[in-house]
């Protein structure tokens, strides 16, 4: 490592250590030079998160009653998820210790197991077949109890084991829907194939079938039959049928025989490739401070660390187990760091700190030790590989990324100057094509990144003005990109390139209170013209060309075009101003700076000629709506359109402390775009 990154690695370090709020061993930067930590640094983490939820157990233990907004579901689910997925992270603990237990983890929950299965006790647990949810917490629990079996299932005595199994029992049968879910009834029905219940064998096949019609291209799973791509994938996709292979290889081997595809291909050696192919991409979309990308569902879980360790256990893709171990410390010193537990040690509902505004629907306080899952490595004995090898550097530490994420239809652009990792999405919109919702934040902007995020309420929710290219109704209202479809995606060989089209239309009417689950809300919609989007990407800019059909008949009058840039999120309000580019007009440049980070939009075509275009442009402002920061600015610029077919093309950038390259160059012969980047490389584009 340089100096700088020497400086950086130290500071995230020290951050973690000073807000995990317990006694850490000394770094080891001769092992893990990147960190500085290992496997007890890790165990102490999770020592410090477990022992801190015991002032808030029932007091027969069967649950947590944390403090914040409850879940649609109801405080009586909301303990019982803190408590199973709790869970997990003790039983993580003591099977990577052998059952070593100096804190009673054990004894704490086996009485709390007893109590919530006690169909007469007044706190009993929400049975699975009576709420949804508990379906969910009833996998966390069966995950939870396959990994301690000896220290906690085999040691219940026969009347409790079969109240134990006999509340397990009521998920055979539930309805589960067509999306992760079904891996939870597959974890639950093993455990009790291996118990010695009777349980249909519809459930595996099911499990078996679905989780093939959801594989998508490059090892990637999409989280339901819509273009939902997210971190589900290293939650549960690719962590839970390699935690599944393990249950049953040790607990009831026949069920193996029955994982084969259609071809008699062992599914668990396809899923081995598959997780791979995806850990390839995955490492490539970590920032170097350690943050996973900040997009997709159910944040507040924080950790995407599972598939990680899945990797290192199974060996899939032959990646460094140095390099995996990296990636996963990386991303607990930055959460740590950035203040995700409470001065009581819980895991606060937030991204960094608490941000209660990130919770869906579904997400409770007990929600976010779904985290729990982020420290399966703890599983793996301290001679492991993946605790012993030397760490290796992300790929944006190594050097610029430049990667192209087919399935979800994103351009992957990493600068190693300031660690940055920025998404063009052009496929990615938890919807189908034609789709008529409003888009949704966490879904359908043109740009996430793993320094910002799409702000979450406020006038962005409905009217987003945050990485767009959107037509403006007559007043002022964005038209939505829900329902795009996915044009050209390649890499030139200099930049990589990537486009998307959708009628545009707007929604009227949606209803705030409906049920989130992070997708777009329905309304009365109103239709405009074709908008077609390419983006140009390099380093830290985009060239974002953007081509509007004329009018039809019964189009929305769309009297202008507005381009608008990265959000950027700070304590303080964030400094912008409106500029005038060298040798231009204005109204044509905007930029808006915060947390180290610098935004910009600038208008480069229609070109000015030395007269007015009536482009305007500015810094949108709103507080509140970040997890980055209270204050957000986004800057925009914006064309006015006559109807007919217009075509605009903007230079849109963000940069952190320590970028230098200078924004691309266009020029237009109008049939060609060229564009010359920074350095003298050029790409060429033809006028869409």
């Amino acid at each position: 490592m340089d100096r700088g990154h020497e400086r950086g690695a130290a500071s995230r370090e020290a951050a973690a250590r000073a807000r995990a709020g317990t006694d850490l061993p000394a770094p080891d930067w001769a092992r893990s030079p990147r960190t500085g930590w290992g496997r007890e640094h890790w165990a102490a983490v999770a020592d410090r998160v477990l022992l801190a939820l015991r002032p808030f157990a029932t007091a027969d233990r069967a649950g947590f009653a944390l403090p914040g907004p409850p879940s649609g579901a109801g405080p009586a689910s909301d303990a019982l998820e803190a408590f199973a997925r709790s869970l997990v992270l003790a039983a993580l603990r003591v099977r990577g210790e052998g059952g070593e237990d100096p804190h009673g983890l054990m004894d704490w929950y086996r009485e709390g197991l007893v109590a919530g299965t006690d169909p007469r006790s007044p706190t009993r647990w929400p049975r699975p077949d009576e709420v949804p949810q508990a379906r969910v917490e009833a996998a966390s629990l069966a995950v939870a109890l396959d990994l301690s079996r000896p220290w906690l299932l085999d040691r219940l005595a026969p009347r409790e084991h079969e109240q134990v199994l006999d509340w397990f029992q009521t998920c055979v049968g539930a309805w589960y829907p067509d999306s992760n879910w079904v891996w939870f009834r597959t974890v639950v029905e093993t455990l009790l194939v291996a118990e010695g219940r009777d349980v249909p064998p519809e459930g595996l096949a099911g499990t078996l079938a679905l989780h093939e019609q959801l594989a998508r291209a490059d090892g990637w799973t999409s989280d339901g039959g819509e273009r939902a791509f997210d971190h589900y994938g290293d939650w549960v996709l690719h962590h839970h049928p390699h935690l599944w292979v393990d249950q049953a290889r040790r607990t009831a081997p026949h069920l193996l025989e029955a994982a084969r595809l259609p071809d008699g291909t062992a599914a668990e050696e396809v899923w081995r490739r598959r997780l791979g192919r995806y850990l390839a991409d995955v490492l490539a979309l970590q920032g170097a401070d350690g943050s996973p990308l900040v997009q997709g569902r159910s944040l507040v879980y924080r950790m995407t660390a599972a598939s990680l360790w899945t990797g290192a256990a199974t060996g899939a893709g032959d990646l460094p187990p140095g390099l995996l171990r990296r990636a996963a410390t990386g991303q607990l010193q930055h959460f740590l760091g950035s203040g995700c537990l409470d001065e009581r040690g819980l895991l606060s509902l937030g991204w960094h700190g608490a941000f209660p505004v990130m919770k869906q629907s579904y997400t409770g306080p007990g929600s976010t030790y779904w985290a729990s899952t982020g420290f399966s490595g703890l599983a793996l004995p301290a001679d492991h590989p993946a605790w012993t090898d030397v760490e290796e550097p992300l790929p944006v530490e190594e050097g610029d990324v430049r990667r192209l994420v087919r399935a979800p239809g994103w351009l992957v652009s990493g600068t190693r100057a300031d660690g940055v990792v920025r998404v063009l999405n052009h496929g990615t919109d938890h919807a189908l094509p034609g789709d008529e919702r409003t888009e949704a934040p966490l879904y359908a902007r043109l740009g996430y990144s793993t320094a910002t995020a799409p702000p979450l309420t406020g006038p962005t929710t409905t009217a987003p003005v945050d990485s767009t290219a959107a037509l403006l109704d007559a007043a002022g209202a964005p038209s939505h990109r829900s329902g795009m479809v996915t044009g050209d995606l390649l890499d030139d060989g200099v930049a990589l390139r990537g486009s998307s089209s959708v009628r545009a239309h707007w929604v009227d009417g949606v209803d705030p209170a409906a049920p989130d689950h992070a997708s777009g809300l329905p309304g009365r919609v109103r239709w405009g013209p074709r908008v077609t989007t390419t983006s140009l990407v390099r380093g830290a800019w985009e060239v974002r060309v953007v081509a509007v059909a004329p009018r039809g008949a019964d189009d929305e009058p769309a009297p202008a075009l507005r381009v608008g840039g990265w959000p950027v999120a700070g304590p303080e309000v964030p400094g912008a101003e409106d500029r005038t580019p060298p040798g231009g007009a204005q109204g044509r440049a905007a930029s808006a700076s915060a947390g180290g980070l610098s935004s910009s939009v600038h208008l480069a075509l229609p070109a000015a000629e030395g007269s007015p275009t009536g482009a305007r442009c500015g810094v949108h402002r709103e507080s509140g709506t970040s997890p980055l920061g209270e204050h957000v600015a986004v800057p925009w610029v914006q064309v006015p359109l006559d109807g007919t077919a217009a075509l605009v093309v903007a230079v849109v950038g963000l940069a952190g402390a320590g970028t230098s390259e200078a924004p691309p160059e266009i020029r237009s012969d109008g049939r060609h775009l060229g564009v010359l980047w920074d350095g003298g490389a050029r790409s060429s584009l033809e006028v869409p």
